[in-house]
């Protein structure tokens, strides 16, 4: 049985689209929808624009500036273009992508968020506290399995992420790496846009019901806001929905139709300053919003990401590629030094053992390992 990712929430927005394509249309009244991620314009679910080969080594609007510049074309991900992806007009509809089958539940799912001084604790073992998951590894019964056949599990971690209560700009926007770049308030930690090729991965990858997966570390993440938390905030309201590693807040922002913003009304690590509700108070303070279309949340950080022991979140790995180190409850903290990324200026100090196991970005720890799935 074939399951859309969305339901309701798609149709609301496919709604909401319609009636904001009516104001900037033609004097036909054809909608003008951004055809790809650096358009203005409302935004089609039936045909958003699809973010391959939108990486680059600085800040972009409509792009990841990803800390890693080259990727493996066998790194992993869907083995096929699903058929919801239309590769001459470079779109996909969300509308009729498949989910993997499934509702698995987690009991022991746990998320917690204390504030002791000037820092804000994250508790977590990334498993979903308030929704099922789909069936991973996927079946090969499962529809899903011909485009995406996952062969990860998902398993309960021990993460603690420790963030600035009082995020702060950095003196240059910073590039995201594979791997973790935020947590969401179900208690999944939040990836970038890419998969494992490199690829849209909210346009390729077949998720579960609530736009999840697994990775070969067994880290069950997200690559966007997920439908089953854009649902709960109500049209003409906004909603802090999650944490970036750098401190700042993930929020959705709907206008009174339901509309999301665009990547155009956005800044290039795909956020804004404007009034929110920030810790029990209105604030005037920087945020990421969640958009419909690629980058989705995040497209480099406004501050300076962090982990549980103070290091600093991108490493390289051994396949050529930038993972992020597991935060855990113990860790220790080591010695550093300079990554020099292949393009741009910009330096990033990484930590090289920021924990243990096998880093949630899919890659192996440094010093080799078996190559990365997704």
């Amino acid at each position: 049985m074939r399951h859309l990712r969305r339901t309701s929430a798609i149709a609301a927005i496919v709604a909401a689209a319609c009636a904001v394509g009516l104001v900037v249309g033609s004097a036909s009244g054809s909608p003008r929808y951004a055809l790809r991620p650096t358009d203005s314009g409302p935004i089609d679910p039936k045909a958003i624009p699809l973010g391959d080969g939108y990486t680059s080594s600085s800040p972009k609007v409509g792009y990841v500036d990803s800390c890693q510049q080259s990727f493996n074309a066998s790194a992993g991900g869907a083995q096929a273009v699903g058929p919801w992806i239309d590769q001459t007009k470079k779109t996909w509809d969300e509308t009729t992508k498949i989910a993997v089958n499934g509702s698995v539940s987690w009991p022991d799912a746990s998320y917690k968020v204390t504030t002791t001084g000037s820092t804000r604790s994250i508790v977590m073992n990334d498993l979903p506290i308030d929704h099922t998951t789909g069936t991973f590894p996927v079946a090969s019964s499962d529809p899903a399995h011909a485009i995406d056949s996952n062969p990860n599990h998902i398993a309960a971690q021990s993460l603690t992420y420790d963030l600035p209560l009082t995020p702060t700009a950095a003196s240059s926007p910073q590039c995201v790496g594979m791997g973790v770049i935020g947590v969401l308030e179900d208690g999944v930690v939040l990836y970038n846009a890419l998969d494992g090729e490199g690829r849209d991965a909210g346009a390729h990858e077949v998720l579960d019901a609530c736009a999840g997966h697994p990775d070969q570390g067994s880290f069950y993440h997200h690559h966007d806001v997920p439908p089953c938390i854009l649902s709960r905030v109500g049209n003409g309201q906004s909603g802090l929905v999650g944490y970036a590693l750098d401190g700042y807040g993930i929020y959705v922002v709907k206008d009174a139709n339901g509309n999301l913003p665009t990547n155009a009304d956005l800044d290039a690590c795909h956020g804004t300053t404007s009034p929110v509700l920030w810790d029990g108070k209105t604030t005037t303070i920087y945020h990421y919003v969640a958009t419909l279309e690629y980058p989705y949340t995040v497209g480099c950080y406004h501050g300076t990401p962090v982990s549980s022991s103070g290091c600093a979140t991108s490493q390289p790995s051994s396949s050529g590629g930038s993972t992020t180190p597991p935060a855990t409850k113990k860790t220790t903290t080591p010695a550093k030094k300079k990554a020099t990324r292949k393009k741009g200026k910009r330096r990033l100090a990484v930590g090289l053992a920021c924990g243990s196991g096998p880093p949630p970005g899919g890659g192996p720890p440094p010093g080799g390992g078996p190559k990365p799935r997704r």
